[in-house]
Order: structure tokens, then sequence, then C-alpha cells
């Protein structure tokens, strides 16, 4: 079986560490830890790892976040993937830092990424890891806090939360979305 995992993020060095590419930083995770390089492709750096008896296909979109559904819609269709068979990793401002909801389908909620995602589709229905970014940020500040760094604080627990969000995306493609949202939306 084969997986199409989609980060979201920002291309850029001054992009590189913000709250707005932990999908990248999921994918760099999982890349490094099966030795696996990025690769240019087609709107996005891409890359493959085996685990597991299963292929996931890594994508991190080289659109901006704006336009992320370009890379969604090229791959889903190169791989002949369904919707269902993918996963994208985003970020949230509507959850607390560290919290990791995973979802079949669900609205946009303001995210720009997602907004493109769904517009390239035509919907909805694909599977999405939310993580928690917090709300710490003053009325009409948004994009700021979500294009900074984490702080200190949040910098000391992020990679073992990256490490469990890389975990729940192997886990969706072993063990089916279901039980995977059940074991990593309660935790």
């Amino acid at each position: 079986m084969k997986y199409l995992i989609v980060g979201l993020g920002n291309i850029g060095p001054e992009y590189a560490e913000t709250r707005h590419n932990i999908g990248f930083m999921v994918l760099d995770y999982l890349a490094k830890k099966h030795d696996a390089t990025f690769n240019t492709g087609r709107h996005s750096f891409v890359t493959e790892i085996k685990t597991k008896g299963r292929t996931f296909v890594l994508v991190k979109p080289t659109t901006y976040m704006n336009l992320s559904g370009k890379a969604v819609g090229h791959w889903l269709s190169s791989l002949k993937l369904q919707p269902e068979q993918m996963m994208v990793i985003t970020d949230d401002i509507a959850l607390p830092f560290g919290k990791i909801r995973i979802r079949t389908k669900g609205s946009a909620g303001g995210h720009n990424g997602l907004k493109h995602i769904e517009q390239t589709l035509g919907h909805n229905n694909y599977p999405r890891l939310r993580f928690g970014v917090g709300d710490a940020f003053h009325k009409g500040k948004q994009v700021d806090y979500v294009l900074s760094n984490f702080s200190d604080d949040e910098q000391a627990e992020l990679q073992t939360l990256i490490e469990k969000s890389a975990e729940a995306v192997v886990s969706f493609g072993t063990i089916g979305l279901e039980r995977t949202m059940n074991t990593f939306n309660t935790k």
C-alpha cells in the first residue's frame, strides 16, 4: 500500500523554524529517521520511505502555503491515489500548543493551505493531522504569530511532539485512520 503524506509549510530559510512550518518539520524528521533525502519534484520537494510494509511518499509543497493544492492535486493524480490515502499535516491555532488532532475531514478553519487544497479537490474529505500551535497573539497579529518561531518553552517540547506526530503518520498507514484517531486524539 502507498500513502501520500503532505506536510504544509513555506519554503525558504526565513520560514524554516516557524509555527506555520510544522508540517515540513514532521516530514523532515520522518525522512531523516529513514535515511531518505528530499529531491525536487513537481510543485514540491519529495521523497519516499518504506516502513512496516507500507510506502509513504512525503511531499513538502514549494508553492508557498496559499497554493498547496497544486502539489496535492499533482501527486494524488501522479500516484493514482484517492484522497483517503493522503494525510495533510498542518498547524492549527485553534488547538493548544502540542495538541494533535486527527480528522477524516473538516473545514479549512481559516487556514489558507487547507482552503487551497479544498478548492483544488472540490471537497474537504481527506485525512489531516492538525498540530496545535496555540493562539498567544493579539487581535490582528495572527499572521505574525504563525510566521514566528516557537518560544523557548515550546522548543523544549517540540522534538517529542514532532516524533509523536510522525508516529501518527505511520500509524495511519499501518493500522488505519480510525484506530490512529483513537490512539492519538486522546493523548
